[in-house]
């Protein structure tokens, strides 16, 4: 069982408390995304898992072992850097197999290992050459391959992607993806990208000033964030805010604005969000939610500042009231800059949050 525990770990550094008592359990085989902004404590969370950085207070659980006190080498962890951390003079096979041989493996076993690694990751023909003879994915398929060679409990990713142009690492997340299949282990992965993180997840968990705002699986995350953050972080383009109040009247409940906004709240959503009249809440709506083919779909006014066209459809960025908003429309759309126009959002699609706490209500 190669499961990942964290009860109650803390990391501060010096009088400045970096995680704030977190938990977390990641199951055997499970692949777990840790993703949010610069700075919020996911690479430390990570590294606290491998050892690199002793946790300050709390457990760390690897399977039935408690290894909070453990150094690296003895927590059976493989961690793949950002920076591939290749030996420039060594060769590929002599990178793959280097920590096997430190290790004092038999010089056959280390053979076989690394070519069954170079079989795995497509690096038959490149185990004879230096690091520097290789392209970025490549080098990061060796990197891949020397931690795979050690069998591990748990396979650490820290961004290891970032360093790629953009359509390698589309090709690479696909990789690390299958191979995680193939291998059937543990894997915890690090990424500032939400994109790469809800295509490679089993688990997506969103992490803002060393706390857990939300861990779910990425459809969870996209159609039921459970705060403002979540919901402003996960997506592209990112969801819309319009603040307002809900109002009863004319029949229904209503979202109110400024500028005369006023969207209608389908009956099926209004009994759980009646209890928030009068109350100062948050309505979301994504981009790709504001082409609804509804007769009677809510709409909204955008004053359209900027136009970009995405091929298979375009993307009007503008003002609705006072908020600024991204709307999706049909790539023949005539509309241009300075038009203003009615967006039919999906009234089932939308989000709503409570201004003073953020939380999501409703649901």
């Amino acid at each position: 069982m190669s499961q990942v525990r964290l009860e109650q770990i803390t990391k501060s550094f010096g009088s400045v408390t970096v995680i704030p008592p977190l938990d977390l359990e990641i199951a055997d085989r499970e692949f777990v995304v840790l993703v949010g902004p610069s700075g919020c404590g996911k690479t430390t969370t990570l590294r606290m898992i491998a050892g690199l950085e002793t946790a300050s207070s709390g457990t760390v659980r690897i399977g039935e072992r408690d290894v909070t006190d453990l150094r690296p080498g003895l927590r059976n962890c493989s961690m793949v850097f950002q920076n591939y951390a290749l030996y420039p003079h060594m060769t590929v096979a002599e990178n793959i197999g280097y920590g096997m041989k430190v290790r004092g493996t038999a010089k056959a076993d280390i053979e076989k290992s690394v070519a069954e690694a170079a079989r795995i990751l497509n690096l038959g023909a490149y185990l004879n050459r230096k690091p520097s003879a290789l392209s970025g994915g490549q080098r990061q398929r060796v990197a891949i391959g020397r931690a795979i060679v050690r069998q591990p409990d748990v396979f650490l990713f820290d961004e290891p992607l970032s360093n790629l142009d953009a359509k390698l690492r589309i090709e690479m997340r696909t990789e690390i993806k299958l191979l995680h299949r193939r291998l059937q282990t543990t894997a915890v992965y690090v990424t500032h990208d939400q994109v790469e993180a809800m295509t490679m997840a089993d688990r997506v968990v969103v992490m803002n000033q060393g706390r857990i705002e939300q861990a779910a699986d990425p459809i969870t995350l996209y159609e039921a964030p459970s705060n403002l953050f979540v919901a402003a972080f996960i997506g592209a383009p990112s969801m819309n805010f319009v603040e307002g109040l809900l109002e009863r009247g004319d029949g229904g409940l209503w979202f109110r604005a400024d500028e005369g906004i006023a969207v209608k709240i389908p009956d099926a959503r209004a009994d759980k969000l009646g209890a928030f009249v009068g109350q100062a809440v948050v309505l979301g709506i994504r981009p790709e939610h504001t082409m609804s083919s509804e007769v009677d779909a809510p709409r909204l006014t955008l004053q359209v500042r900027d136009i970009e066209p995405l091929g298979p459809h375009t993307l009007a960025l503008g003002r609705v009231g006072q908020a600024t908003f991204t709307g999706q429309i049909h790539a023949a759309s005539p509309v241009r800059p300075d038009d203003t126009i009615e967006v039919p959002i999906e009234a089932q699609k939308m989000h709503f949050f409570l201004k003073q706490t953020g939380m999501a209500i409703g649901r």
